[in-house]
């Protein structure tokens, strides 16, 4: 049953809170809905979110976002799925019911299980097939570390009584019916981050099963990102359920990032920074990870380089929370505004060790070239600075990586509401920083692949056209003081490196 619905709706399941929006056919927003759920910390280190809890918010918000717009279910053509990625979740076939917590993608419980992994390769062991790096981050150590702390968990995974998803493979099989037909499935973007999907053949890779460990009868089957794995039930009953995208990969499709080039980077607590590298799964020497971008149906997969910064928006938040020199996040840019430049300060948020693409866990953070000169507001512009530059590395990375510079650079999250902030990084990058008018490119990532895969609309060029700029900034800086500014933050970097001793660890 296929109904003849003006509107695509998305369910975007993220780390904090689960929403539902309602999109037209030119990308326009028509609803939103959205719900916190709790986040729950047993211990250091540990986080988990209540998986039953997950999906009775992402019912709530699917009821409440078509009461919002005056809509039923025969007005939606399609729903698409973006979500959380690594985040992961064991739950029993025959009655539905997770068999424990999720366990967040924060979450750092496996470290001592990676190393044990790593053997006398480290870090680099599967890299090869999955383009990863053995960490706590990804989904496939967390499995394993659920079946071996789980009481008889191994055993009914072995004879094919629990499954294992990602969040969009819950929402997915719950929203298919669940128990009573529910599919099993994930897409290529969410596989590609569980460290047990083969990059180049897109199935799991039966040698890294083995190695950590893991039944194959626990795993959804892998699918496109743009197709209809199943209808809907309950709130959205006969809606083709046709799109799953990991969150980072929807604001790269939802940006229109769809040539060999094109970049994204949201910008929240931390910053994700996607290149579309194409055909191409372009291995990183440089401290990036290779990933799945998005599969159109059959087409081929299009991959991407991401970069991860831990710390931007939570910068600014500790400049509020922990020095209070300001009173809102949005004052950083009043006050930022109020030099003309650092003073001769930088600040590197090394908090918990150097991200992309260093990689440095012994790492810590440091304000450096202080003189009586420097104010607050140049501390200001040192934390917006700060960002920029962390922002040029990864960008630098791509490009020693893939031979691919990058022409301009579409900006999205909570901190491009920073002016300031954004010609800062068009000066920084010496490119040209765009913003799009809807910002929510991550459900509008997922309504796009959905609408694709049920020809709401045609092809890709009819999504570019929807793409509209909010606002673009261009370079200013001159090159010498560019030249001179990052030899000066890469000096402050250095000073980051090695302050924790293997001791103290």
């Amino acid at each position: 049953m296929t109904s003849d619905g003006q509107y695509i709706a998305a369910i975007d399941q993220g780390t904090t809170s689960s929403r539902c929006i309602v999109f037209d056919a030119d990308g326009r927003i028509v609803a939103v809905e959205q719900q916190e759920h709790r986040q729950i910390m047993p211990q250091p280190g540990w986080v988990e979110h209540d998986a039953a809890e997950i999906w009775t918010r992402v019912r709530s918000v699917v009821t409440e976002a078509l009461a919002r717009a005056g809509l039923t279910s025969a007005d939606i053509r399609a729903v698409g799925i973006t979500n959380q990625r690594e985040t992961t979740l064991l739950w029993d076939r025959s009655t539905g019911l997770p068999v424990h917590n999720a366990i967040v993608w924060q979450d750092t419980r496996t470290e001592a299980l990676c190393r044990e992994l790593g053997r006398n390769v480290g870090q680099d062991r599967f890299r090869r097939e999955t383009g990863l790096p053995l960490a706590s981050y990804f989904a496939g150590p967390k499995i394993r570390w659920l079946l071996d702390h789980v009481e008889g968990l191994r055993e009914r995974a072995e004879a094919g009584e629990i499954l294992f998803g990602t969040m969009d493979s819950w929402v997915i099989w719950n929203l298919t019916g669940g128990v009573d037909g529910g599919v099993h499935v994930t897409d290529v973007t969410n596989a590609s981050r569980t460290m047990l999907m083969n990059l180049h053949t897109l199935e799991w890779d039966a040698r890294i099963l083995e190695s950590m460990d893991i039944p194959a009868a626990l795993l959804p089957e892998i699918r496109s990102s743009a197709e209809v794995y199943g209808h809907a039930v309950g709130e959205l009953a006969g809606v083709p359920v046709a799109s799953a995208l990991g969150d980072q990969q929807a604001a790269l499709f939802g940006q229109t990032c769809f040539d060999v080039g094109d970049a994204k980077s949201t910008y929240g607590t931390g910053t994700f920074l996607l290149l579309n590298t194409g055909e191409k799964a372009v291995n990183s020497y440089h401290g990036l990870l290779t990933t799945v971008a998005y599969r159109i149906g059959g087409q081929k997969p299009v991959y991407a380089l991401e970069g991860s910064i831990a710390v931007t928006g939570s910068l600014v938040q500790w400049l509020r929370d922990q020095l209070g020199i300001i009173s809102t996040s949005a004052e950083v840019e009043t006050l930022a505004a109020t030099v003309e430049d650092n003073g001769g300060a930088y600040i590197v948020p090394a908090f918990s060790g150097l991200f992309a693409p260093y990689w440095r866990d012994d790492a810590r953070g440091v304000i450096t070239g202080l003189t009586r000169y420097v104010n607050k507001g140049h501390l200001a512009r040192a934390v917006l600075e700060a960002t920029a530059w962390q922002t040029r590395e990864v960008v630098d990375a791509m490009a020693k990586d893939s031979g691919v510079t990058l022409t301009a650079l579409k900006v999205d999250g909570g901190m491009t509401g920073n002016n300031l902030l954004m010609q800062i990084i068009a000066d920084i990058l010496d490119a040209p920083v765009e913003r799009p008018s809807v910002t929510e490119t991550t459900a509008l990532g997922a309504a796009y692949a959905a609408g694709l895969a049920v020809g709401f609309w045609p092809d890709l060029d009819t999504l570019r056209a929807n793409w509209h700029r909010e606002a673009e900034w261009t370079p200013r800086m001159a090159e010498q003081d560019r030249d001179r500014e990052y030899r000066n933050w890469l000096k402050a970097v250095d000073r980051t490196k090695g302050w924790i001793d293997a001791e103290d660890a």
